[in-house]
């Protein structure tokens, strides 16, 4: 699916993207150059703005018509860019959306700082909403985020992860802050607590939906597709659903050498590994999964009223699904 259709799919919000995006650019600048320059690298590097998109459809499809969802949106925004910014340097990521890191750039430490910006940024804006309900659901989430981020990291080069312990990584890393600004939608809109527990429902099963076929991505897409290095999560030790799923299926030779180079971090059998990937069906079986959730996610919308912004929310998690990027 191309950025035309995402386009469509963020129609009824369109005029509220752009609102989000001037509060985002103008919340997050600073008297410091260098905070300026990694901030324009990559709150400009083309990013979807799904997480704020969520929050923005779900407060206009619980009636919401002020505009006080703008901060909340440029904040959930501001949050996920702080992520990507630590995450990058604790990946030592060279390429994101087919572009240098930051953390390649300026390097290291200066990312570090200035997803600490980023964060404590975030805090003052989602503060400024004055509405503890919805402090509480971000602040839980950020916290959230950051304990999933230690537990994969903990995990790294561990050959012996569960589907189940993979589950629960992508949760918290992923579908935490999609969950969070769907709830936060609801709160904003003062939605009735079922509406809220529906959206925030259909938030974690789009992030799980999301992280899915991102793995998938990373064994079956190209660089120019996917923004980055075909078996980047590989070099880095994780053991994602993909090749947790082919160590289960393989012969006991093939399981043996993905088990070796989850333990090394290493690419040099990846064109062995690619081809046990490809016999287990681990890509489909991965697909499998994220058009389960895709489908719960849709499910869950049925607590709303139908309008364009629900219709958009599940066009969203059907895009999850069928994007190549």
């Amino acid at each position: 699916m191309h950025n035309l259709e995402m386009t469509d799919i963020l129609g009824p919000i369109g005029h509220d993207m752009q609102r989000m995006d001037a509060v985002l650019r103008r919340s997050t600048g600073s008297i410091v150059p260098l905070v300026g320059e990694i901030n324009q690298h990559i709150v400009g590097g083309g990013g979807k703005r799904l997480r704020p998109a969520v929050l923005l459809l779900a407060a206009r499809a619980c009636g919401y018509d002020g505009d006080e969802h703008l901060r909340l949106a440029a904040a959930v925004e501001a949050v996920h860019t702080a992520t990507l910014l630590h995450d990058d340097v604790v990946d030592r990521s060279r390429l994101r959306r087919g572009r240098p890191t930051a953390n390649q750039v300026w390097g290291n430490e200066a990312s570090v700082l200035v997803g600490d910006f980023m964060y404590s940024r975030a805090t003052q804006m989602i503060v400024e909403s004055e509405r503890i309900d919805i402090v509480a659901v971000l602040s839980t989430a950020a916290n959230d985020i950051a304990e999933g981020e230690v537990v994969q990291l903990s995990n790294r080069h561990n050959p012996g992860l569960t589907e189940q312990q993979y589950f629960d990584v992508i949760r918290n890393k992923t579908a935490r802050l999609f969950e969070a600004s769907a709830q936060a939608g609801a709160l904003i809109a003062h939605a009735p607590k079922a509406r809220e527990r529906a959206l925030a429902r259909f938030g974690v099963h789009l992030g799980n939906a999301f992280q899915l076929i991102d793995d998938a991505l990373d064994f079956a897409g190209s660089v120019d597709a996917i923004g980055k290095n075909l078996g980047d999560d590989l070099a880095d030790g994780k053991a994602t659903l993909p090749l947790i799923h082919a160590m289960r299926e393989a012969p006991p030779e093939q399981a043996e050498c993905i088990r070796h180079a989850i333990r090394k971090g290493s690419l040099e059998r990846l064109p062995d590994i690619l081809a046990a990937i490809e016999s287990t069906g681990a890509i489909e079986y991965t697909a499998r999964l994220a058009a389960h959730e895709s489908e719960q996610a849709i499910d869950a919308l049925s607590a709303l009223d139908e309008s364009p912004f629900r219709a958009s929310l599940a066009a969203l998690a059907r895009f999850a699904v069928q994007r190549d990027r």
